[in-house]
């Protein structure tokens, strides 16, 4: 009986535990039943999301938590300021907050004590012991004042940091207290700094207070209503600025959290967004007010409200991408004006420009700018400060572009530096003087440098580009290997300009030919204008300019070139006295030589070789002389007039043709083809005369 019991029991169900029903009831729920049926389908075939969409719901998350910090943050800025209060209270020794500002407001007066007295102590050493560099006027120079002004604000505020600073370092504190006292020193250092710098590039400094001074002081150029506004805004964005810096730095030390300690610094930023749109509506130097101006200044006031809106939003990344895009393109712009000023010297003493030196200082003061400003964008971006998603294939790409931008920055110095030393040196080759050889040797220079720079461009930039590929992740193996075999592509499909570039390169190696030089090959003859890497564009001295490859030149004649031998004919009858003749023509080489203007352009003057035939209607007299290269036309047509002169005094004539008629039609006709031939040989002679001759 007890084991029916048991089986009877056993077989009754027990009751359902809690979670069993409530799992039954959600599998009767319809939207359950129709999951599980979706899940036993076969999987279809799922849409990828874009990463881009997955970032920028990363990127919207934080900048919506951001905001809401802040918001969070603002009914607790009292309770902030009544912890920080109580914090001081607490570390140093029941002091209140206002006992750090008085601390802090006598060390500042420490400084300034030993400001004042190391200037007293300078400005009698050099009243007594040092003369002022001057000028032809009798007036200190511009460079000595410049130097002297930097001085006179820069070592004040080095003794006035060491006086602070060094004093308040000398005393052990507790160290909340010296978290809070230095970096009020330091921004207060940093402040003196730039409005110091500031007015030395306005010519604002006190030590120069006269207008002349000022203006001859001035860098950057400007009249004083100019200079006085420029001052007092930068000096104001300057005490906000590195107020709101100390102020971050306190609060640091004083616990606040990160959200309120943003909120102060952004309410802080308002004083910065302040100054900044006062100075764009308010400038003494903006143009009559016109429509098209306004706009530019609505559209820069919504861009300066953008930037602020990114700060707050905390998108660090496109904040500082935005500052840059604002300031580097003006910031780079009077870094040139204070190069050039600097160089230029003033109106009434010209100095000697120097331009390897100014580029070098100008292209470099823009690679270190540009730099640094890629540098703090570069860790900006590292501290991921704008909520991005870790991408590293991105940041790599953002790393190359920073990095690339340097490397494009250092090669445009590079090619400056270069293009002006060649610059320099073909504008001395251009304009110095000397023997033969030093002549030569400038010609030679004023021909190869050119090519030599456009070389160097090529380089430079091939360089660059490659070093830019390679930061940014391309394997630029392939591509050198593959411009490798473009170039043997080239090489074989273009034979004649390969041609051209290397009989180009031989012809400058064997000196063939220089920039001013008159040379002819074949049918092409002028001066040598310039040169391309593979051609010379020769200008005819009739005008037009020719174009030649040098794989067309073969051999060059070149006229210009130590000395020339002219030689001529001169027909007289047949009744002349040859020795007479010699005599005659001795007497004008004779006057040649004391002529003024040919004389020096002479090496050997015009004489008599002898009789070179005996033509149909007279003696053929051969002359010759030597002179100059280019001035051999010259000198001898001054010799066809004096030998003319001299021949009419003394009775010889010049052969002329003469036709004899007789009865014998066989004679006729020979006379008849000597003066064609005669006339001919005329017109041969005249073509093939040099085109000096002409």
């Amino acid at each position: 009986m007890f084991i029916s019991a048991g089986l009877a029991q056993s077989a009754t169900p027990a009751p359902p535990p809690e979670k069993v029903e409530q799992l039954l009831k959600l599998l009767d729920d319809p939207d359950v039943k129709a999951w599980i049926a979706t899940k036993g389908a076969p999987a279809a075939a799922e849409t990828p999301v874009a990463p881009a969409a997955d970032e920028f719901m990363l990127w919207s998350n934080a900048v919506r938590s951001h905001l809401r910090g802040l918001g969070q943050a603002i009914p607790a800025i009292p309770a902030e300021f009544s912890g920080a209060s109580s914090t001081i209270m607490t570390e140093i020794n029941g002091r209140g907050p206002g006992a750090i500002l008085v601390l802090f407001g006598a060390f500042a007066a420490l400084g300034f004590g030993a400001e004042f007295v190391f200037r007293r102590l300078v400005s009698q050493a050099i009243r007594r012991n040092v003369a002022p560099v001057t000028i032809e006027g009798g007036t200190p120079s511009r460079h000595h004042m410049i130097g002297r002004s930097i001085f006179a604000a820069i070592a004040p505020l080095v003794v006035f940091a060491l006086a602070s600073i060094g004093a308040f370092l000398a005393f052990t504190w507790p160290p909340l207290l010296a978290m809070l006292v230095l970096p009020m020193l330091v921004a207060l250092i940093a402040w003196r700094v730039i409005t110091r710098l500031t007015a030395i590039l306005l010519g604002f400094h006190r030590e120069q207070s006269t207008p002349g001074a000022q203006n001859k002081m001035r860098l950057i150029p400007m009249d004083d209503v100019m200079a006085a506004f420029w001052y007092r805004r930068v000096a104001l964005f300057a005490g906000i600025f590195f107020t709101g810096w100390a102020a971050a730095r306190v609060m640091t030390a004083l616990n606040f959290t990160p959200n309120a300690k943003s909120l102060i610094v952004y309410i802080m930023g308002l004083g910065l967004l302040a100054v900044v749109l006062e100075t764009v509506w308010n400038r003494p130097e903006a143009p009559i007010a016109s429509r098209a101006y306004r706009v530019k200044e609505w559209l820069l006031t919504f861009y300066l409200c953008l930037l602020w809106l990114l700060w707050v939003a905390g998108m660090s990344g496109a904040l500082w991408v935005g500052i840059y895009a604002l300031i580097l393109p003006p910031i780079l712009r009077t870094t040139s004006t204070i190069v050039k000023s600097f160089f230029a010297g003033p109106d009434d003493a010209p100095r000697p420009r120097n331009p390897i030196l100014e580029v070098l200082i100008e292209r470099g003061a823009r690679v270190v700018i540009i730099a640094l400003a890629a540098a703090w964008l570069a860790a900006v971006i590292r501290l991921r400060a704008s909520g991005l998603m870790e991408d590293e294939a991105a940041s790599r790409i953002i790393r190359g572009v920073l990095s690339g931008v340097v490397i494009l920055l250092a090669a445009d110095l590079i090619w400056h530096m270069v293009k002006g030393l060649i610059n320099q040196r073909i504008e001395r080759a251009r304009i110095e003087g000397g023997d033969e050889a030093a002549l030569a040797r400038s010609g030679r220079l004023m021909t190869l440098l050119p090519i030599l720079r456009n070389f160097l461009a090529v380089l430079i930039a091939v360089i660059a580009v490659m070093m830019v590929l390679s930061g940014l992740g391309v394997a630029i193996g392939p591509l050198i290997a593959g411009a490798g075999i473009f170039g043997v592509a080239i090489g074989f499909g273009s034979q004649a300009l390969v041609k051209d570039i290397i009989s180009g390169v031989f012809y400058m190696t064997d000196d063939a030919f220089r920039v001013g030089e008159y040379i002819q090959s074949g049918s092409y003859k002028g001066t040598v204008e310039s040169f391309s890497i593979r051609s010379v564009k020769l200008r005819h001295h009739r005008g037009p300019i020719f174009t030649v490859p040098f794989g067309t030149l073969g051999a060059v004649q070149n006229m210009s070139r130590d000395w020339v031998i002219d030689k001529f004919l001169i027909s007289v009858n047949y009744d002349t006295d040859i020795a007479k003749v010699k005599k005659l023509v001795k007497g004008v080489g004779a006057a040649l030589l004391e002529d003024e203007e040919f004389g020096p352009q002479i090496i050997e003057t015009v004489k008599m070789k002898g009789v070179e035939a005996f033509g149909d209607y007279g003696i053929n007299l051969s002359f010759a002389m030597m002179t100059k290269p280019g001035h051999q036309s010259t000198i001898r047509r001054r010799a066809y007039a004096m030998i003319r002169e001299a021949f009419a005094e003394n009775g010889i004539g010049f052969a002329s043709p003469t036709v004899q008629v007789a009865g014998n039609e066989d004679h006729s006709a020979s006379a008849a083809a000597a003066a064609t031939r005669d006339t001919m040989a005329r017109k041969k002679a005249a073509l093939e005369k040099p085109p000096e001759e002409s």
